[in-house]
């Protein structure tokens, strides 16, 4: 249809110089002219693709009309609600007055609540005991009149103050429309012959091209918007992070291990073999290979009589120890597993001991000097819990870890770095609250307000490891060790106003916000 459209427009143009009012027009297929909005949308169509080809130009004119609401449409049909609730009434004395609820009964709801209150204030109904009555014999139902002039022409010759009054009852609703003049174009001609867009080597060898049309190129006209590669919000987190780490003067530990054992993932860490973390529940535990290679033999002993036997000032667990369990192979449940093997390396090393091939470390120069040299240690990395997913946990998600080993730490130390720590990462409404770690005593919670939640959200463990994780590694008894851990994904969603993490990360990731997501949030 729009290559015939095309062609009445051109043979149309060629019998004058112009078409004054595309109105005027009959579309092919159909009988009537098109005055219709619809048919103008379709008469702007075909003149765009002959404007392309400077085959005719045109002129657009913008009119205003009205159109009726379905309700506008019903009340054509079958009078106004004041009308219907007026021919519902007995007149006054011909019989008992009817009720409001009979009358609910007869119009309907919404014609018995909006007519009486029009019908009231138009004299046409009246009051009679606890019914209502005629009081006029007859009337004119003017809104239908009107609504059908407005049908027919769409607007009123009574004037705008009508058609306003009649807006307001969300009866009729205001459309732009639009008309064209049309004129003979630069390139006019009566053939509408498809233009050749493309230079094919079929023309080049038949020589078709000499006397091919050519659809001219638009110099000016947008190309497509270069995708760009962009980091996730994690990502830029993540970075964000290691930054505040690395200007506090932190050493980023390697945390490429993701198997561990149950030795380096719990047992090191003081946390009892018959601990409830341990199980399938929450731990995933690798099937082939399931057993790893044996631990350090001296180190491992010392372990293992802590936890059976108690030692350095601690009573110990008094619990059956079993090789199997300590050696059984588990994807990693916290990256304080690698944290553990740090600190066992820089105690060795404090020893003047040869740990992995990679030296004896420090050695004593003068008297008393036990060879201890303080350390900051940070990672960030992934770790994997069996999980129940909502909102805000996943089975694989981000750990943020650190540590900090000197002489003569305390708890205070620990809630003051980490306010600091936090302040840098622009969230300063912080709470903590005791808790219980196997590896860490005291121990705090560390809990963030989320605005999109509203509600105080856990976002990271705290604490100070405790001597029977620690002597055993061969620290002296005055060094102390901070260690925390935060979750990555939900300080994130907090910073991007993310209220479920399953929208951070996952098939249900926006890859669009990802790209407009800022660099940097403070």
């Amino acid at each position: 249809m729009a290559e015939l459209l095309q062609q009445l427009i051109l043979d149309t143009l060629d019998k004058s110089s112009q078409i004054h009012d595309t109105r005027t027009l009959t579309i092919p297929g159909q009988s009537e002219p098109a005055a219709s909005h619809d048919a103008q949308i379709t008469i702007l169509g075909a003149l765009n693709s002959l404007l392309s080809r400077e085959i005719v130009t045109y002129d657009t004119h913008e009119t205003l009309s009205h159109a009726l609401t379905p309700e506008g449409a019903q009340i054509v049909l079958e009078g106004s609600h004041e009308a219907r609730v007026w021919a519902a009434l007995p007149a006054k004395g011909d019989g008992p007055p009817l009720s409001p609820a009979d009358l609910k009964t007869r119009v309907g709801d919404e014609a018995a609540k909006v007519g009486q209150g029009r019908a009231f204030k138009s004299g046409w109904i009246a009051k009679e005991g606890s019914g209502l009555v005629k009081s006029v014999p007859s009337i004119t139902d003017t809104t239908q009149l009107q609504l059908r002039e407005v049908n027919s022409t769409g607007t009123l010759e009574a004037g705008e103050k009508h058609l306003a009054e009649l807006r307001k009852r969300k009866l009729i609703v205001q459309r732009k429309g639009q008309w064209f003049t049309v004129h003979k174009g630069s390139s006019f001609t009566t053939s509408i012959a498809k233009l050749e867009t493309d230079l094919t080597v079929d023309m080049l060898t038949s020589g078709a091209w000499k006397t091919s049309t050519f659809k001219k190129y638009n110099f000016e006209a947008d190309g497509i918007p270069t995708s760009g590669g962009a980091l996730h919000p994690l990502l830029k987190v993540r970075e964000e992070i290691r930054n505040i780490f690395l200007e506090m003067g932190f050493e980023e530990m390697p945390t490429s291990s993701f198997v561990e054992s149950g030795f380096w993932c719990f047992d090191a860490l003081f946390v009892p073999q018959q601990h409830p973390a341990r199980e399938l529940q929450d731990t995933f535990y690798l099937s082939d290979p399931s057993t790893s290679l044996p631990p350090p033999t001296s180190y491992y002993d010392r372990v293992s009589s802590v936890h059976v036997n108690g030692g350095y000032g601690s009573l110990g667990y008094r619990a059956p120890w079993s090789d199997d369990e300590s050696r059984r192979l588990l994807l990693r449940t916290h990256t304080t597993a690698s944290s553990a093997a740090m600190l066992y390396k820089l105690a060795a090393k404090c020893r003047g001991e040869d740990v992995d091939g990679e030296g004896k470390g420090d050695v004593t120069k003068d008297a008393g000097d036990d060879g201890f040299r303080p350390a900051k240690l940070f990672s960030v990395d992934r770790v994997f819990r069996n999980e129940t997913l909502d909102a805000t946990h996943l089975a694989e998600f981000h750990q943020v870890e650190g540590v900090v080993a000197d002489r003569g730490l305390t708890l205070a130390d620990l809630i003051g770095f980490i306010r600091v720590w936090f302040k840098k990462m622009g969230m300063e409404n912080l709470r903590f609250k005791p808790a219980y770690n196997p590896y860490t005593e005291p121990s705090l919670e560390i809990f963030a307000f989320h605005p999109l939640l509203h509600k105080w959200v856990e976002i990271g463990n705290s604490g100070m490891f405790r001597p029977e994780m620690l002597e055993p590694m061969g620290f002296p008894k005055d060094v102390r060790v901070h260690g925390w851990g935060i979750g990555l994904e939900r300080p994130t969603m907090i910073r991007y106003g993310i209220n479920n993490i399953r929208t951070l990360v996952g098939h249900k990731t926006s890859i669009e916000n990802v790209e407009n997501s800022p660099a940097v949030m403070f």
